[in-house]
């Protein structure tokens, strides 16, 4: 067997590795290393960043993590990189004023559970897992200060980030300066050829380009993922913000969350949460706009797909069922958790028993989820204004607060 055939042919390499790409600096230079690793055998470093921040990976999440894959599909070398050094600086990325530092403790617990999920979209045997303390801690203080010497402040202050703080006099730290140094030089020590972030990673990205060749190094290959945007289809998907799908989710809970999303959000999902092709993602369109395919059946041909990946084909199909028997059927779901509530007077705090079962996260938000009419007792809504319900000792009712959130509930 020849060198040359342990890749796909450049050409393919190129359509698949740019699908769904913002930014590629430059498409030219990507070229000519594929060229070069195709002719050589020897496969591309391929360096990804990750800070553990938090413990969960998110949809969202994946959108890189595919890129990732489509390099390893492609026969290139791929390294996980998890900023256990970076994290204790802490990205200045979308921030307004400094970031905590992480815990070495947070970054041990955040980056196990990276590793144990990753793989879920990842193939692991040719995942390298690599922690950037390894050579960041070991700098001495000489290395450190020719790493400062390699940029300047004027194109620090170019990072939209920084420049909104300057020019609101609000406080930049010199250790944030270091963030983008750090891990423009995670590149300079994995001589990577090429690095993968989101749009909003570009600024640190290029830092790194910028410092390579200063190291004697070829410039890597920038190239950027978009950002997903959540279920509400404006912000980005984020756990914070409460609009994110969670790779690790019950599949029902996938399913549910799924079929939320609009009709139009629900073709980017696919563009970037599927390996679809664009040519038949195109025609499901044109097929949906003739009345060819109904979008509720496309949603849930999406939602099929990716608790596939995450879970598996039965979890997927026994999720299918269970919706359409809950939201279609109008039956209840066989696994509702149960609940005692202890009521006093022969009444109930109604918001006080929605935070107590864990359906929302303070009596305020049970208040207005009241009020738009988000809650019913037995599949009766309750009225807007509800504040306390009559129910007697030993009574078990059925409470539903928005569409995929039941319990069975024994007052006592």
């Amino acid at each position: 067997m020849s060198q040359e055939s342990k890749f796909l042919p450049v050409d393919e390499q190129m359509a698949l590795l740019t699908r769904g790409v913002v930014d590629l600096t430059t498409e030219k230079e990507l070229r000519a290393k594929l060229e070069r690793s195709f002719k050589s055998g020897k496969p591309l470093t391929v360096k990804v960043g990750f800070d553990p921040t938090a413990p969960d990976i998110h949809l969202g999440h994946t959108v890189l993590l595919r890129k990732m894959r489509h390099f390893q599909d492609c026969g290139h070398r791929v390294i996980f990189l998890i900023g256990d050094f970076t994290g204790m600086i802490g990205d200045p990325t979308g921030r307004s004023k400094t970031r905590p530092p992480l815990t070495p403790e947070d970054i041990a617990r955040n980056a196990e559970t990276y590793k144990n999920q990753c793989y879920k979209v990842l193939d692991e045997e040719a995942t390298e897992i690599r922690f950037n303390n390894e050579w960041l801690g070991a700098l001495t203080s000489a290395e450190f200060i020719r790493l400062a010497a390699s940029y300047n402040v004027a194109r620090m202050l170019e990072r939209n980030d920084f420049k909104k703080r300057y020019n609101a006099g609000q406080s930049i730290s010199l250790h944030e300066f270091m963030y983008p140094l750090a891990q423009a030089y995670d590149s300079v020590a994995l001589e990577a050829d090429v690095e993968l972030g989101g749009t909003d990673q570009l600024f640190n990205l290029n830092v790194g380009r910028d410092i390579m060749p200063g190291y004697g190094l070829d410039p890597q290959v920038v190239l950027t993922t978009p950002l997903l945007e959540g279920l509400d289809g404006v912000e980005k998907m984020s756990k914070s913000l409460g609009n994110y799908i969670g790779i690790e989710e019950p599949p029902k809970e996938i399913f549910g969350k799924i079929m939320s999303i609009s009709d139009e959000l629900m073709w980017r999902y696919y563009e970037l949460c599927t390996d679809i092709s664009l040519e038949a993602i195109e025609s499901m369109k044109q097929m949906a706009g003739e009345g060819k395919l109904h979008p509720k059946r496309a949603k849930e041909g999406l939602a099929m797909r990716i608790i596939t990946d995450f879970h598996d084909e039965s979890a997927a199909e026994a999720a299918m069922q269970e919706f359409q028997r809950i939201f279609q059927q109008k039956e209840l779901p066989d696994d509702m958790p149960e609940a005692t509530i202890s009521i006093g007077d022969g009444t109930v705090h109604l918001p006080g028993a929605l935070l107590e079962l864990g359906f929302v996260k303070s009596k305020g938000e049970a208040v207005r989820l009241i009020a738009q009419g988000g809650v019913s007792l037995d599949g009766e809504r309750v009225p807007a204004g509800t504040i306390h319900l009559t129910v007697g000792s030993g009574d078990t009712h059925v409470v539903k607060v928005g569409k995929r959130r039941f319990a069975r509930v024994t007052f006592k």
